[in-house]
């Protein structure tokens, strides 16, 4: 089933701090994604929010799924990311209880809607 994105505009940031740090008030944004386990705190927000000390992976672009998704439906990000699997395009996913985000590279965004469209997805651009 084709479904519908929205690119967002910044260039993101996935970051890695030590699982005990205190949430940093940066990563209260416009958008921002804490997950902390024992071993990490990992934050995705736009990069440009990120201090130049924390260590991160800087240079994404970011897809969301156009939504509300229901959380018992299957298939939905299988759908998408097989043609980028295909394509080797490599990719982070953020879940949320309404949608899905991807996030890849910011030099493969033009392959990835590529892959995507051909499948019927279809991809906008997004205001923020």
């Amino acid at each position: 089933m084709p479904q519908s994105l929205t690119h967002l505009p910044s260039s993101f940031a996935i970051s890695r701090l030590s699982p005990d740090t205190a949430l940093p008030v940066w990563a209260n944004g416009r958008f921002a994604s804490v997950t902390r386990t024992s071993g990490e705190l990992s934050i995705v927000c736009p990069e440009e929010d990120v201090p130049a000390d924390i260590q991160s992976d800087r240079g994404w672009s970011l897809l969301k799924v156009e939504g509300p998704l229901t959380l018992d439906e299957t298939g939905i990000l299988s759908s998408l990311l097989s043609p980028l699997k295909d394509a080797c395009i490599p990719v982070f996913t953020i879940s949320t209880f309404d949608t899905d985000y991807i996030l890849l590279k910011s030099a493969t965004l033009p392959e990835a809607k590529q892959a995507l469209s051909s499948l019927g997805h279809t991809i906008t651009d997004g205001t923020g």
